[in-house]
């Protein structure tokens, strides 16, 4: 999986590209971990790209929202499609997430 940063101002967008699967997790936690400062608000996760989720995916999404959530920072997620959404919606796990169809929707919700 690649992955991809942009700042909004106290804003990050992650964009995935590829399968979140476990191989990827390790590189996606340690890319999540330089992110996390003081300054930041928010990070959206762009999951536009991105057609599989695995279990070690989704241990990683866990792992990311208390990380965030620990430091006060948002944690939302933007373009899910039907796959990975209906993954979430099986595990329950679409309940802890803010989610947004398109990321500039989500990326707009800080202001």
């Amino acid at each position: 999986m690649k992955l991809t940063t942009q700042e909004y101002n106290k804003v990050t967008v992650v964009e995935l590209n590829g399968e979140f699967i476990g191989e990827s997790v390790s590189i996606f936690q340690k890319k999540i971990e330089d992110l996390i400062t003081p300054e930041k608000e928010g990070i959206v996760l762009d999951f536009s790209n991105v057609g599989y989720i695995d279990s070690r995916g989704l241990e990683s999404l866990v792992w990311i929202r208390e990380i965030c959530s620990s430091h006060l920072i948002q944690l939302k997620l933007a373009g899910l499609d039907e796959n990975c959404a209906k993954i979430l919606e099986i595990t329950r796990l679409d309940q802890k997430f803010d989610r947004y169809s398109e990321l500039a929707e989500a990326v707009k919700s800080f202001a």
